[in-house]
């Protein structure tokens, strides 16, 4: 394991942070400290896996690790009398579980970080960090945002939740709908995450995927009266069902023009089908728009019945309820099938000079596909070589490297043409 003991733990530590430090800030109460024990309980493994090799359930042995680390810091705090409540928590482990109507470490996790007196903002990034495991960078390029302001936020939110003893507990149920928006938005960034990681060596955390689907499934149960809910689930399963056929086997990424459609999920499209057909009836709000979109492509059956104009129409209709700059970028892209790559291009120059898109390789991507399309190569080459010099990916580096290849060489042809 000496080799790639540090691949193979960061791994184990994406997949299991969050799950590790919901579980034991239930058990301790106290958010700082449950995330302090499952750092050292990594900090543990990296010291003891590689001569021991790695145990058979490795997210079971961390939070063993971690909820041990924490009994002990409070063990020896309540033996200097300091904290006699936490002294209580070392003699009551039989004790009747607490009612709840969120059953799911989780899911909890996402209700408490998700509290009002905190920004939506520091709500969505601290669940982000807490419950999903993601680091700082990888938050700042999911907002958008320079990673020092996303590295305030998440410090003056955990700082706000100390001073003013926000609890470590869900809400009564007659207090979840408000915090609902926070919580569909942290579970649809757990799944952006995986379905299009910002960084790293893969372009898609199967991990994140699943769990966000599963916390998808029980925010549906938990919120049966909640349309959204059942939208974002249908979203996030509409999407998911092209997962599977969006690498090749050697893990180059595949358009999604190019992909097998019969191996797209069916499953999870009639899943999905029926969800957005329940949500529909409730109300439109940006999940449902966004999952008539993904909609619009797993049901198309070939790329070129892709119904253009119904997208194009669903993301005009999505600017009225949010005014990301991503998704003029995707708007643009659905103009060039539908008017032509001229107009595409005209379209993304709204968000040329986003402040937002600064840093990404969205822009520049976007571009430079259009341009290809339109066959004007030298162009093309020039805007896939800014992507490349933005991306953070490794796949999606390779993917780009991959197309400015392809224009180069056109560009080149043409230009030997007599």
């Amino acid at each position: 394991m000496r080799g790639g003991r540090g691949e193979a733990i960061d791994g184990i530590y994406r997949a299991e942070f969050g799950r590790a430090l919901a579980t034991v800030a239930r058990l301790v109460g106290d958010i700082g400290l449950a995330e302090d024990a499952v750092h050292e309980a990594f900090a543990d493994a990296l010291r003891s896996w590689p001569d021991r090799g790695l145990p058979s359930n490795p997210g079971a042995w961390i939070t063993t690790a971690a909820r041990n680390r924490a009994l002990d810091r409070l063990r020896r705090e309540s033996a200097r009398g300091a904290k006699e409540q936490d002294a209580v928590l070392l003699t009551v482990p039989n004790e009747e579980p607490e009612v709840t109507p969120v059953p799911d470490d989780q899911l909890r996790m996402i209700f408490t970080c998700c509290h009002p007196a905190l920004s939506i903002e520091s709500q969505v990034a601290l669940t982000l960090r807490l419950v999903c495991g993601l680091r700082t960078i990888e938050i700042a390029r999911a907002f958008l945002q320079p990673e020092h302001t996303v590295a305030q936020r998440l410090t003056r939110a955990k700082a706000k939740i100390r001073a003013a003893g926000i609890p470590l507990r869900v809400p009564p149920a007659h207090l979840l709908p408000e915090r609902v928006p926070a919580v569909l938005a942290c579970v649809y960034l757990v799944f952006t995450e995986g379905y299009s990681a910002t960084s790293g060596s893969t372009a898609i955390r199967d991990e994140l995927c699943d769990e966000a689907i599963r916390l998808g499934k029980l925010l549906c149960a938990l919120l049966p009266e909640e349309p959204e809910a059942r939208a974002l689930l249908a979203l996030m399963l509409l999407n998911d069902s092209r997962r599977g056929q969006r690498r090749c086997a050697d893990g180059e990424l595949v358009p999604i023009e190019d992909q097998d459609r019969t191996g797209w999920n069916r499953a999870e499209i009639e899943s999905g089908l029926r969800c957005l057909i329940s949500a529909a009836a409730d109300g439109v709000g940006p999940y449902l728009i966004q999952a008539r979109i993904a909609a619009a492509h797993a049901t198309a059956r070939t790329w070129a019945e892709t119904d253009w104009g119904a997208i194009v129409s669903a993301y005009d209709e999505l600017r009225t309820h949010s005014s990301s700059p991503v998704i003029v970028v995707n708007r643009a892209i659905a103009v060039g099938f539908l008017h032509g790559f001229g107009a595409g291009l005209a379209a993304l120059d709204e968000v040329a000079d986003h402040p937002r898109l600064a840093a990404s390789h969205l822009v520049p991507a976007a571009r430079a596909d259009l341009l290809r399309r339109a066959g004007r190569y030298a162009e093309s080459a020039t805007q896939y070589r800014d992507a490349l010099g933005r991306a953070s990916n490794e796949q999606v580096l390779q993917f780009l490297a991959s197309r400015l290849a392809q224009v180069e060489a056109a560009a080149e042809q043409d230009i030997t043409q007599p």
